[in-house]
């Protein structure tokens, strides 16, 4: 699987470490423990288009939201996390 780092451009996907769904940028409050809860421990499986998280260890270092078919392994977008946090998606 290649993946096209914002910075970079196209690379292969073993120079990038793998976090999970980019919704860890969207974290609750630590004060609410039920939203905390579900947050880290109630997560979905699926198959199909997922959005993850990913560093780029082996290159510019940048953290990149890929969203990707995870049964083809299709990767139909990337962005730097960074702009995705600014826009609130």
């Amino acid at each position: 699987m290649r993946i096209e780092c914002p910075i970079c451009g196209n690379r292969d996907r073993r120079e990038f470490y793998y976090l999970g769904a980019a919704d860890y940028l969207d974290r609750p409050a630590l004060g609410d423990q039920d939203a905390m809860h579900k947050y880290l421990h109630l997560r979905e499986n699926p198959a199909g288009v997922t959005r993850d998280l990913w560093h780029h260890e082996a290159g510019c270092s940048a953290w990149v939201v890929v969203e990707r078919n995870v049964s083809t392994h299709e990767v139909l977008s990337t962005a730097l996390a960074s702009d995705v946090k600014r826009a609130g998606a």
